[in-house]
């Protein structure tokens, strides 16, 4: 019998007749000058946005140590909690937008919105949390809404065949981002003698910037990326025109849908347990007594090691399946948070961020693969990934809030990185119940056709 999660991936994903005869005389190009080019811009798109963003971790750390000293833990992981939710809360609507032929539109105001708010927080005062919450959490995550998802869809206009290895390399420039940032931010706000370790940028250059005139320098790259991304990508405007059906519309049929609603629930418990390393690594180190030379860059460490696993992320769900290739994500991410409680020195470190951001990109890689490989039909990919999507942005946004709370003021470590790795584990425990009620549907499925064929024979 033929592997049920395989089945329904192939359900998922049309072939290339399929793909032709719903799209009349149109065949999608799978490559070319325009496709490619499409992918570089989508890259930089997402290296100059949420590779910005996912550098939180080193705001979270001078904001606790140094810039809101008046805000609790848990208040400042608000504002990296809005900022991450929002582009998976306005995902349906974005994707709404982007369908109707928004695509250049959505793109300009987002880099408008992003620029503009990476501008204000630079202009945001030291223990004013209410200007960093909105400049950096409402202001920056709405740009993230707004570039996200329309930089990661206009890919699948392109591709067919090689969509994992385009749709790879368009989320590699989110994590070449998160490892870029953090060193820059690092050496224009650190002072010299803590810059003397990076070997291509000059410690006695100058003195330290400070906060505002380092994220000035920092976002003076972003303008330029934005605009050469939206330069490059093209949409491909002879495709018929057609009507998309509301998610919304859908949303019931989906509730009742239990293996999905599993997965959803595997990616809502991922969510709320995934970013406490991202967020928090940093501080950790720096409490444990790890070299500050070496605990700056701990953020920067894990998203480049994850960078080449959320490149072959795509590429083992596609032979494993991604709800199994997810669940083995989940236990070694889970462990490794407990980890955490071993970290004594700079080894412990290295190994954790390699192993951690490994686990953790391919996570993120696969929560959309893991809803369409549930999908009855490719008609409904882009609701059940954005629903999903709506839902994972609650463990976005109460996770590092959570996480802050528990830590407190005293920072008693262990209550957060228990509740983080628990989430995480019990994330892996609902996509494994959303595998075996899957495999269950589709073997019952199996078993009827190859009734009614014997039956007609």
């Amino acid at each position: 019998m033929a592997d049920p999660e395989k089945q329904a991936s192939s359900v998922a994903t049309p072939e290339p007749e399929r793909e032709h005869q719903h799209h009349g005389a149109v065949v999608i190009p799978d490559g070319g000058r325009g496709a490619w080019c499409t992918v570089v811009g989508a890259w930089l798109v997402l290296f100059s946005t949420f590779g910005f963003a996912y550098a939180f971790g080193v705001f979270e750390d001078y904001y606790v140590r140094v810039y809101l000293t008046r805000s609790s833990p848990s208040s400042i992981a608000w504002i990296g909690s809005v900022q991450y939710m929002l582009p998976y809360f306005l995902a349906p609507i974005v994707g709404q937008y982007f369908d109707d032929g928004g695509f250049h539109k959505l793109q300009i105001s987002g880099a408008v919105v992003f620029t503009f708010s990476v501008f204000m927080l630079s202009l945001a005062q030291e223990n004013q949390y209410y200007q960093i919450f909105l400049a950096q959490g409402v202001g920056m995550g709405l740009g993230l809404a707004l570039t996200f998802l329309p930089s990661v869809t206009i890919v699948f206009h392109h591709f067919h065949r090689h969509r994992g290895l385009a749709s790879g390399l368009v989320l590699s420039g989110s994590s070449i981002g998160a490892a870029v940032f953090p060193v820059m931010l690092k050496y224009y706000i650190l002072p010299s003698p803590w810059r003397a370790d990076i070997i291509f940028l000059p410690a006695t250059s100058s003195p330290r910037l400070g906060f505002a005139n380092a994220l000035r320098a920092c976002g003076s790259l972003i303008p330029p990326c934005l605009l050469a991304g939206n330069l490059l990508m093209r949409t491909r405007t002879r495709l018929p025109p057609h009507k998309t059906p509301n998610p919304l519309k859908k949303m019931r049929a989906f509730l009742v849908d239990v293996p999905y609603m599993w997965a959803v629930l595997g990616i809502v418990l991922g969510f709320t347990g995934l970013y406490f390393p991202v967020v928090y690594i940093q501080l950790l180190s720096l409490q444990h007594g790890i070299s500050p030379s070496l605990a700056f860059y701990s953020v920067t460490m894990l998203n480049a090691f994850g960078t080449v696993f959320r490149l072959l992320g795509t590429h083992w769900g596609d032979v494993y399946g991604p709800l199994r290739v997810q669940i083995v994500c989940c236990v070694g991410a889970g462990v490794m948070i407990f980890a955490m409680l071993a970290l004594k020195n700079a080894a412990s470190l290295v190994i954790l961020s390699l192993l951690y951001g490994s686990f953790y990109s391919t996570w993120l890689a696969l929560g959309f693969p893991c809803t369409a490989a549930l999908a009855k039909g490719p008609e409904e990919i882009g609701a059940r990934g954005g629903i999903g999507l709506v839902f994972g942005s609650i463990g976005t946004l109460i996770s590092t809030p959570i996480q802050g709370a528990l830590l407190t003021r005293d920072f008693y470590w262990i209550r957060p990185i228990a509740f983080s790795a628990t989430m995480v584990l019990a994330s892996g425990a609902a996509f494994g119940v959303a595998l075996y009620l899957h495999q269950k549907r589709v073997a019952r499925r199996t078993q009827t056709q190859n009734g009614e064929e014997a039956l007609a024979t």
